[in-house]
């Protein structure tokens, strides 16, 4: 497949398809940072994909006690869907069972200007059993539920905006250590305001294809395009001779630019870490409106 080179990294004439998805970003608050970290970690468990866990979420940064609405420490984290009342769901699924049980815990609406918003504390209010109050700070409402450490002190609601999920770079070299050794350093220069890596650590060793050759009952199975160890068994591969491993890094952010972006930091990170060749995955232009060609992203970020 042409394309073009970055230093020894051979880059595809091809481009990363995307869908529209919305989501919400969670401002966590705790005491410490570390239980701060801890509740977003578990409330980010089992996001890596629609396909299996109805959502995809990340860490998206941390945050110092001068950025957070209760002057503590905290970690913002987006999370993804394809509807509105999707995200709402599993917002209120998370943070109910992930950062209300977390100590010293607070959450907050991190997207306040959204025009479209899901309930929150307006759903997690009734494990208050009746106990539970409400205040109205600066025409925001707030829900302060008793719990037996003292109180979870939760937004009423959340912001909803439209974003992006799917951008891809696929990252390969001729074996498993260089592969993955580009592919951390890319998905370390990707992240970064408004945007959502959901893999664990960001990184997916096994990228899919929709449907399956042998099940109609699946609705994604193993790309076998993309795996080196299948070149000799099909018979369109698109993995070069000499690239033994790849790794897909699976980006969804607030908005087509910033998706972009961030593919223009993981691409150069990648060629600078000595990936052999970087590519992405597509389906034909047919299934998703955001297209990111590879080619427009030739200058450094």
């Amino acid at each position: 497949m042409s394309g073009y080179r970055l230093g020894d990294t051979e880059v595809a004439d091809t481009f990363a398809e995307a869908f529209p998805m919305r989501y919400a970003r969670l401002v966590v608050t705790a005491a410490t940072a570390d239980w701060a970290y801890e509740a977003a970690r578990s409330a980010t468990g089992f996001a890596t994909s629609v396909i299996g866990c109805k959502c995809e979420a990340a860490i998206e940064r941390s945050l110092s006690p001068e950025q957070t609405p209760d002057g503590r420490p905290g970690i913002a984290v987006l999370l993804f869907a394809m509807d509105r009342e999707s995200v709402g769901k599993r917002a209120l699924d998370r943070v109910g069972q992930c950062v209300m049980t977390c100590p010293t815990t607070a959450c907050f609406d991190g997207l306040e200007s959204a025009e479209k918003t899901v309930g929150l504390g307006a759903g997690l209010r009734y494990f208050g059993d009746g106990f539970q109050a409400s205040k109205v700070i600066a025409g925001r409402r707030f829900w302060r539920i008793p719990v037996m450490e003292g109180e979870f002190l939760v937004s009423d609601s959340l912001g909803v905006g439209s974003g992006v999920g799917g951008g891809n770079l696929v990252i390969g070299a001729a074996e498993d250590t260089g592969a993955l050794a580009a592919a951390q350093a890319a998905a370390e220069a990707i992240r970064g305001e408004g945007i959502a890596l959901p893999f664990p650590g960001g990184i997916a060793r096994s990228g899919s294809k929709v449907g399956a050759l042998t099940s109609s009952s699946m609705p994604a199975s193993t790309n076998h395009q993309m795996a080196p160890t299948l070149r000799a068994q099909v018979d369109d591969t698109l993995v070069p001779e000499g690239v033994g491993a790849v790794f897909e890094i699976v980006i969804d952010g607030v908005d087509e630019e910033a998706v972009r972006e961030a593919m223009r930091r993981g691409l150069h990170a990648a060629a600078a870490a000595g990936a052999a060749h970087v590519s992405s995955v597509n389906f034909g232009g047919k299934l998703g409106e955001f297209h990111f060609p590879l080619s427009e992203l030739q200058d450094p970020p």
